[in-house]
């Protein structure tokens, strides 16, 4: 039997000239803007002249490219080699961007050629959204249309409290810490944020981020019957726009640990990969802000790649979603 594994990833730009069609493909996009489709189309073209040269600054302390598509690559043949280890199944992992090459399409041109006799989709979001996960899934299904590809589709929704997932996090959790030398710090579980009125039309991101949290924090052994919880809390980043976000923000997260006088410790909970948010956002601009307000130390956990246990977790994830009787896809329908 031949497995066909699609793995869901953001994408970003592979060079400068890409930074401007990447953030037209990101805002024409109905989850992230969700206007008729002429109104959407303009706005994405005002929005993505207007942000390029920003974006095009911060991709340029890496290189001028996001390193995501490379890194998935190595996910996908960590990923395959896992499975193939002991099952019955052939398996091939492919990888499929929601805003940059390999887009769906392409993708799912690849599958058609591979002829699988099931297929398994597999986001690399651990927890779901409309905007990450739902999205994907929406493009892959028209993209599949059009490649009549009827093999039996099973979908991995979310893993938010995986028991791999969170014991890869709390293994580099814990590395981190030790740089700490002791130094009261303060773990800040950081996810990249949403606009408020997403989550209040019933998106269940913010849920699944908590569960997130709480699992990495029982994993990492700091809710133990009878001992105190460490100092950890949530907050969010990469706010965009005028418009109310997730709270609390990673800023009012600093500012409150330098008036404790504390360190802090960022576990970018919701990104299994490097990519700007990380790389830039947390290595650089906001390490600058907490030079400014004397937080020290300022350690940052590394995202998960290819960590042996995420990688088995996602393998065994695979393996008991195939081997499900029946795995109905999501309803794909945007909360409104």
């Amino acid at each position: 039997m031949k497995r066909a594994v699609i793995l869901f990833n953001l994408g970003g730009p592979d060079a400068p000239s890409a930074v401007r069609p990447f953030l037209f493909n990101l805002f024409n996009d109905p989850a992230i803007i969700d206007y008729p489709a002429p109104l959407r189309w303009l706005l994405a073209q005002i929005i993505s002249r207007a942000r390029a040269k920003t974006a095009e600054a911060i991709y340029a302390h890496i290189g001028g490219r996001s390193p995501l598509l490379e890194l998935t690559r190595a996910q996908a043949k960590a990923l395959e080699t896992e499975l193939n280890k002991a099952d019955d199944a052939t398996n091939r992992v492919f990888i499929a961007m929601r805003y940059w090459h390999p887009r769906a399409g392409q993708t799912a041109a690849e599958v058609a050629a591979f002829q699988p006799d099931e297929i398994v989709l597999l986001p690399l979001y651990p927890q779901y959204s409309t905007t990450t996960t739902g999205s994907s899934i929406a493009e892959w299904m028209e993209a599949i249309g059009r490649w009549s590809l009827l093999a039996r589709t099973h979908m991995i929704r979310s893993y938010p409290d995986n028991a791999a997932y969170a014991a890869a996090q709390a293994d580099l959790l814990k590395q981190t810490l030790a740089q700490a030398d002791g130094a009261p710090v303060r773990i800040l579980f950081s996810a990249h944020g949403l606009p408020q009125k997403v989550i209040d039309a019933g998106d269940p991101y913010q849920m699944e981020i908590e569960q997130s949290a709480i699992a990495i924090a029982h994993a990492a052994g700091f809710a133990h019957p009878n001992q105190k919880m460490a100092d950890w809390t949530i907050c969010y980043q990469s706010k965009v726009g005028p418009m109310k976000w997730l709270e609390p923000s990673l800023d009012q997260e600093l500012a409150r640990a330098a008036a404790d006088k504390v360190g802090v410790v960022i576990l970018p909970i919701a990104f299994v990969s490097e990519h700007s948010e990380t790389l830039v956002e947390l290595d650089i601009e906001y390490r600058h802000r907490a030079d400014a307000l004397g937080i020290t130390p300022y350690l940052r956990v590394p995202a998960l790649g290819t960590h042996p246990a995420f990688i088995a977790g996602l393998a065994e994830l695979v393996r008991t979603t195939a081997a499900a009787k029946s795995a109905p896809l999501p309803d794909l329908e945007t909360p409104s």
